[in-house]
């Protein structure tokens, strides 16, 4: 009997699944689908190590009406979703005061700060580093007043948290981006970020990594889910599996899973799309275009460009818009190309109020852990929270300074 059942193929769980393994457990990852074929399959592919912050609400009215009735290009919603999303809206709104992401971000830049180094183990035991960059990425301001602030910004991040950074006029810029048409007023080159060319083939190639050393992957459904004495039972495709422990990494559908089992999670489900292009030059380094509030970011299938947030229920049908409307202003910056004809791809972002993951034990049940939540940064900290999750488990004290924040004690 394995020791220990992950729920969700997603980076959270594969990683979750590897670290578990490198200490001793014997461990079976149980999904729906394949690795890395939700969310993780269509993210960005950055590493944000730079990312001492989490993504806040604004706390200036103005900047949210803007942003409510659609001036920018950086949130869309529908009645539907913000009315669901309300309650946890509201919590996200407090938690974003100044005094209280000051005391969140002190955790944060801990997590974050580690993030290359954390994945550095397993791309190199993965053989994964061929689609990997050590590069950086950039934020390009095509306005002047958006880019003097962010340089004073940037060097705030410099002195608080040691974030490295490389402050670019225009002009320079367009010399190192031959893909730019025109120059920006200029540039912010985050330098201590690392970019991947395929991040639904890294989560694969943990996957594989995980199997090759032992690892089981079944699928099958986590609402078969059952207690067990002691233990926990699950169907899948090969039958009923049991074992000790139970890890919930469900990412955008744990809140709703866990209600059965009398927890009550808030969560802002932020979902995004992405599309690819086929530029004629394609850009050396993936770069945010504020202005249209998208990501384009170089991929081996295509320029991978991405979107802001939309607010929606989960069971939403696609309406990209906010992608067509974010690639339509990019294509002033840079030749898109032809679009690449695919299906529609969303995924959500999974984001706490509080803007940290969920990680540790489940407040009443002394064998489910949770690993879920991680917003933004999925992508970014999954074997950092692999890291927390397993030092949980084992009762180790390396991490205890991160496991009190990341608790699911907060919502008991």
């Amino acid at each position: 009997m394995p020791e220990s059942i992950i729920l969700g193929a997603g980076i959270i769980g594969v990683t979750a699944a590897l670290e578990l393994q490198s200490r001793g457990h014997s461990v079976v990852i149980v999904d729906r689908t394949g690795p890395g074929q939700e969310t993780s399959y269509g993210n960005a592919g950055i590493i944000q190590a730079e990312c001492a912050e989490p993504h806040a609400l604004p706390r200036d009215l103005g900047a949210l009406l803007r942003m409510g009735l659609g001036v920018t290009n950086e949130l869309t919603w529908s009645l539907g979703g913000a009315l669901a999303a309300a309650p946890a809206l509201l919590r996200y709104y407090r938690a974003s005061h100044p005094a209280r992401l000051q005391k969140v971000s002190l955790i944060y830049a801990q997590l974050t700060s580690r993030s290359t180094d954390d994945h550095a183990v397993w791309i190199e035991a993965a053989g994964a580093d061929n689609i990997i960059a050590r590069s950086g990425f950039n934020f390009v301001f095509p306005d002047p007043k958006a880019f003097e602030n962010a340089i004073k910004g940037a060097e705030r991040l410099g002195r608080t948290y040691g974030v490295v950074s490389r402050i670019i006029d225009g002009v320079q810029y367009a010399r190192e981006e031959p893909a730019i048409k025109d120059p920006p007023a200029g540039t912010i080159h985050w330098q201590q970020a690392w970019t991947c060319s395929d991040p639904g083939g890294l989560t694969q190639k943990y996957a594989d990594l995980f199997v090759a050393r032992g690892g089981d992957i079944q699928r099958g459904d986590a609402n078969t889910l059952r207690e067990n004495g002691a233990g926990w039972e699950i169907m899948t495709d090969t039958g009923k599996l049991s074992a000790s422990n139970v890890v919930v990494a469900l990412g955008p559908w744990a809140p709703e899973f866990l209600k059965r089992y009398g927890y009550k999670i808030p969560m802002v489900l932020k979902r995004g799309y992405h599309g690819h292009f086929s530029p004629p030059v394609m850009p050396r380094l993936p770069f945010v275009d504020t202005s249209s509030g998208v990501l384009a970011a170089p991929m081996s299938n295509g320029l991978r460009v991405s979107c802001g947030v939309s607010i929606v229920r989960h069971d939403a049908p696609a309406k990209p818009k906010q992608l067509d409307r974010g690639a339509r202003g990019l294509s002033k910056m840079i030749d898109l190309g032809a679009r690449r004809q695919e299906p529609v791809w969303t995924g959500t972002r999974p984001f706490i109020p509080d803007m940290l993951p969920v990680v540790g034990r489940a407040p009443r049940h002394k064998t489910m852990w949770f690993n879920f939540g991680h917003g933004h940064q999925g992508f970014t900290l999954g074997p950092t929270t692999a890291i927390i999750l397993g030092d949980a488990m084992s009762g180790d004290p390396s991490t205890t300074h991160l496991q009190a924040p990341l608790s699911p004690m907060r919502f008991a």
